[in-house]
C-alpha cells in the first residue's frame, strides 16, 4: 500500500495538463494531499500548499508522487536531485510513469540505503486471461472521448459518486495511473501486453448483481493514432451498455498531434457505437460529458445547451455541475 499523504511533484510541468495525475489525485482525494512541490519554470499549480521537502515532511507528507504525465512516460533527468533528496529525508515514491523507478539505478540504490519504497503503479500485478466476449451479470459504463485527457476519468468519477449518494450500487474502476493513485486499486491498461488488454478489462469488471453498475475509467480515444489500441480494448473488454461522449472544445488539435483535428461529437457517436455492439448489442449512447473548465461560466452554459439540442442528449459538465443527468439517463438502460 502507497502511504498517505502524499507531496505532489508537479516538476517542470509545461502547462496544466501535463500535471493531470497530480490534478487528478487534487481534485477527488484531497485528503491525501499536504501540499505541491515545483521546480523552476513550472507552469502548473493544482492550488495546494507550496511546501519544499523539510517543511511537507514535517507537516506529515509521507510519500512523493510524481503528477505528471509527459509523452512517453519519461522520469526526466531534471527530477533526479528532488527524488534522490527525498528519498533521503525519508519520503516514499510513487509513480504512474511508464519509465519505472525501480529501473532507475540512482533511485534503486538510493532507496536501498535508506529503506525506503519505490511504487510503480503502472506495473500489471495480474495474469490477465484473454478476453472472451462472453456476456456478464450487472451494467457497465464507459465515457469514451474526442480526444486523450479530456475528462473522462472525471466523468466515471462523478457519477460514480452521485449513484453512491442516491445509495446505488456502483463502482469506479480504474483503468490508469491517475484512476489507479486516486482509489488505490486497478488495472494499469496500457502497460498490459496487447493480446491481454481487453481480458484485464473483462476480469476487472467481472460478473455483479443486476443492478450495479460498473463506471469504467476511460483511455485515450478511438481517433487518437497514437493511443487507439486501449481505447478499443475498453470497448469490447469492458462490453458497456452505456457509453458517455467526452469532449473539451477549446482544443486546437489532438494532444501531441498538430497535424490531426479533433472529430465531431457526432463522429465519435457514429464510430464508438457500434464498436461497442460489436460486444455488446445492447449498448447505448446516453450522454455527453463536456470539459468547460477553460469557459466562463455563461459561455459554458450557453455551449452545454447547444450541444444537448444538437446531440439530443442530456450534456453536462459533471465537474462543475455534478453528474445528476448522466446518472438519470441510466435509469432508461
Amino acid at each position: 500500500m502507497i502511504e498517505t499523504p502524499y507531496l505532489l511533484f508537479l516538476g517542470d510541468a509545461p502547462d496544466q495538463l501535463a500535471a493531470k495525475v497530480a490534478q487528478g489525485i487534487r481534485d477527488w482525494r484531497p485528503d491525501n494531499c499536504v501540499a505541491q512541490l515545483r521546480m523552476e519554470g513550472c507552469k502548473a499549480d493544482v492550488r495546494l500548499p507550496e511546501m519544499d521537502l523539510a517543511a511537507a515532511k514535517a507537516a506529515g507528507a509521507k510519500t512523493l508522487v510524481i503528477g505528471v504525465a509527459n509523452r512517453g512516460g519519461i522520469i526526466s533527468a531534471a527530477w533526479k536531485k528532488v527524488l534522490v533528496q527525498a528519498l533521503e529525508e525519508g519520503f516514499d515514491l510513487a509513480s504512474g510513469l511508464h519509465n519505472l523507478l525501480r529501473d532507475e539505478e540512482d533511485l534503486a540504490a538510493v532507496a536501498r540505503a535508506t529503506g525506503r519504497t519505490l511504487h510503480d503503479v503502472r506495473v500489471p500485478s495480474v495474469k490477465y486471461p484473454i478476453a472472451n466476449g462472453e456476456p456478464r451479470s450487472g451494467k457497465r459504463c464507459l465515457a469514451v472521448g474526442t480526444d486523450c485527457s479530456v475528462g473522462k476519468m472525471y466523468t466515471s468519477l462523478a457519477m460514480d459518486l452521485e449513484m453512491k449518494k442516491r445509495g446505488l450500487k456502483s463502482s469506479f474502476r480504474a483503468t490508469g495511473q491517475t484512476g489507479i493513485l486516486v482509489t488505490g486499486n486497478g488495472v494499469p491498461l496500457d502497460a498490459v501486453v496487447a493480446d491481454f488488454m481487453a481480458g484485464s478489462v473483462e476480469w476487472l469488471t467481472p460478473d455483479n448483481d443486476e443492478d450495479h453498475w460498473d463506471h469504467i475509467e476511460g483511455q485515450g480515444s478511438l481517433f487518437h493514432v497514437s493511443y487507439s489500441g486501449v481505447t478499443m480494448a475498453l470497448v469490447h473488454g469492458g462490453q458497456p451498455d452505456a457509453l458517455v461522449l467526452s469532449h473539451e472544445p477549446t482544443r486546437a488539435h489532438m494532444r501531441g498531434l498538430p497535424g490531426y483535428a479533433l472529430p465531431s461529437l457526432e463522429a465519435l457517436r457514429d464510430t464508438a457505437l457500434p464498436l461497442a455492439r460489436v460486444a455488446n448489442p445492447k449498448a447505448q449512447v446516453t450522454g455527453v460529458s463536456v470539459n468547460t473548465s477553460a469557459l466562463g461560466e455563461d459561455e459554458a452554459l450557453s455551449l452545454l445547451e447547444s450541444i444537448e439540442k444538437r446531440m439530443g442528449l442530456p450534456t453536462v459538465d459533471p465537474f462543475r455541475q455534478g453528474a445528476a443527468r448522466l446518472v438519470d439517463a441510466l435509469d432508461a438502460i
